[in-house]
């Protein structure tokens, strides 16, 4: 059993888990890309030196081998540069879903089959259920199919940026910690004498060192000036650039004066930023949006179909018909697909994943926002 421990009380309590369980569990500390000429101050969140330090703390105390993998390369261009050239395009990506795919599950597997082991586990609040069918349309082993579901913890559950993930990865994937809430994963890392009890859960992304990522873009993609305008055409300020904005924002827009103001939209072709200063503008919502890039967890179902759909991470989920957007049934996984949705939506934000749940917190699948 191979166990990606970042050194979270997550991953530590679900290494726990398993070696309590009577698994041979082996913990791997992967080393992400780091922004170079950055001090040691400002190191990555995910895999800084003390982190990798507690990481071997918690694999002595559990008596567990922990071996690192540098990731660096595969990083950079799965997540660092996806993040990067689809903010230039006027999107605003979510890495966390692309590292998931590429990076964690994709990399981990591979060092599954290198070490001969038979599951990778991670500290995800998510949940996995298997399940014999009768026949599948699906390229699986004795009909076995695996579901993706909620976590326990609605307030935790990452099962948001787990919908990409195939059969064949979810077959070789365990949750331990998904059946818990994060109150009861504290008090079992204390009851197991784990030093990261009560280390504070990471926030932000994982390779910009400050709390908000604007530092971050500003180093890394070059800069143009531009007009603030509002939802009329008038001018109010300048922005520095439109990749450090994404809609709904309200933080970093300096007119003052009038505001508190809100980012509608963002003119590419223009380099302007469009705002409103009225919390419910109508130009803040949409009823529909288009998504590509489609995964389905088990099978594309039959179109048009009733789901609950996430926008965002921390958007609750809401009623929605997904559309094909021709008439014809998708051949490949790579069609687009139209949402609507029972009511207007505040900050539909392309790039984001739109991800859909059945009513049972059952995950189908999703897409990226266009």
């Amino acid at each position: 059993m191979v166990v990606a421990m970042s050194s979270g009380v997550d991953s530590s309590v679900a290494a726990a888990i398993l070696k309590k369980q009577g698994y041979g569990v082996v913990g791997i500390f992967m080393h992400f890309w780091k922004e170079p000429h950055q001090s040691e101050l400002v190191e990555n969140k995910c895999c800084s030196l003390e982190a990798q330090e507690d990481a071997r703390k918690v694999a002595q105390i559990l008596g567990i081998p922990l071996y690192t993998a540098n990731v660096a390369k595969e990083f950079k261009k799965e997540v660092v540069d996806y993040y990067l050239e689809e903010l230039k395009k006027g999107r605003t990506p979510n890495p966390c879903v692309a590292c998931n795919q590429h990076i964690k599950f994709n990399v981990m597997l591979k060092k599954m089959l290198e070490m001969k082991a038979d599951y990778i586990a991670t500290g995800h609040y998510a949940q996995l259920h298997k399940f014999k069918v009768k026949s599948s349309k699906l390229k699986v082993k004795e009909n076995i199919i695996y579901r993706l579901y909620q976590g326990k913890d609605k307030e935790k559950d990452q099962s948001y940026f787990l919908f990409n993930l195939s059969q064949r990865q979810l077959s070789k994937i365990l949750f331990p910690v998904g059946k818990y809430k994060k109150s009861e994963i504290r008090k079992m890392a204390k009851k197991f004498d784990l030093p990261v009890y009560n280390k504070d859960d990471s926030q932000g992304i994982c390779f910009a060192p400050e709390k908000y990522p604007e530092e971050f873009i500003k180093r890394n993609l070059k800069m143009k000036k531009g007009k603030i305008i509002d939802t009329s055409g008038k001018i109010l300020g300048e922005h520095e650039g439109l990749p450090i904005f994404t809609i709904g924002q309200r933080r970093g827009i300096n007119i003052g004066g009038t505001g508190p103001y809100y980012v509608v939209g963002k003119d590419s072709k223009k380099n302007e930023l469009i705002v409103t200063n009225k919390e419910k503008d109508a130009a803040l919502y949409r009823s529909v949006a288009l998504v590509n890039i489609l995964n389905w967890v088990e099978i594309r179902p039959k179109m048009p179909m009733k789901a609950l759909v996430k926008i965002r991470y921390r958007h609750p989920a809401v009623r929605a018909i997904i559309k094909l957007t021709n008439n014809k049934q998708p051949t490949t996984n790579n069609s687009s697909y139209i949402i609507e949705f029972d009511g207007p939506q505040r900050a539909v934000t392309p790039g984001q994943a739109a991800v859909f749940y059945t009513s049972r917190g059952e995950v189908l699948g999703g897409g990226i926002i266009k």
